[in-house]
């Protein structure tokens, strides 16, 4: 790597490697790896994976005091989806700068959302051997994590659960929703409503709310997440050898 291809990256990254050596490695894929043992972003990707669980999960219960363990597993799954990850990947152009071998360059590689995801966490890693903890958290928050939250943010107001649901399974041709109203309890003027997701033959989700409709988007709300978590967890599964 060029040290003028390194001061672009750099300047897009908005980090100054005082050892460039960890970007070259960051970016670097294991198909371009000829014999130095080690020398790919594998490593880096480990590192910057548990950097980037640890700094979204305590941004997380900084950001959302009052939610619960459950909450925040389901925020911090989506906020470190595969998805988020390479689209965070995209954003500061990492495709254009992989080290790639000549199989994965044929076949797309520098598009392909599971190496661009990897790619970021590596960079992650390298920021933090090259720098320590505070630049890597300065870089996710800049780059992922402040982002993905702004929407968790908005909250339940910031779109129609239900009409999301339905628009997420219909663009996979998986049909309707079914919403199951499970119990209804309370005085007429403070009545609890429980209710649940059902989707061909399989309960999804289940929520309770202040009137049936408040029940019904909550619901949704959590079943679209976690079908969110889990297609993200499929598709960036690990890679097939080469």
């Amino acid at each position: 790597m060029s040290l003028a291809e390194i001061d672009v990256i750099e300047e897009i990254l908005g980090h100054h490697f005082a050892v460039p050596d960890w970007l070259d490695r960051a970016l670097t894929h294991r198909s371009h790896r000829q014999t130095e043992e080690g020398a790919d972003n594998e490593r880096l990707e480990f590192l910057g994976d548990r950097v980037l669980g640890l700094v979204a999960s305590e941004r997380l219960c900084q950001s959302f005091p009052e939610w619960d363990s459950g909450q925040l597993s389901r925020g911090l799954a989506r906020v470190v989806s595969g998805e988020s990850i390479c689209k965070a990947a995209q954003r500061l152009r990492l495709g254009s700068f992989l080290r790639l071998g000549a199989g994965e360059e044929k076949t797309g590689g520098r598009e392909k959302k599971r190496l661009l995801a990897d790619a970021f966490e590596a960079v992650v890693g390298a920021i933090y051997m090259d720098a320590g903890m505070e630049a890597a958290v300065s870089f996710l928050l800049r780059t992922l994590i402040d982002p993905a939250l702004e929407v968790e943010k908005e909250g339940p107001q910031r779109l129609d659960h239900k009409s999301a649901l339905q628009e997420w399974l219909q663009r996979r041709g998986l049909g309707i929703i079914e919403y199951r109203l499970l119990a209804e309890t309370g005085p007429d003027h403070q009545k609890t409503f429980q209710v649940e997701t059902w989707h061909a033959g399989k309960k999804l989700s289940e929520a309770v709310g202040r009137s049936k409709k408040d029940a019904e988007q909550a619901a949704a709300r959590i079943a679209l997440g976690d079908l969110e978590a889990f297609e993200a967890a499929a598709e960036f599964g690990p890679e097939t050898p080469e």
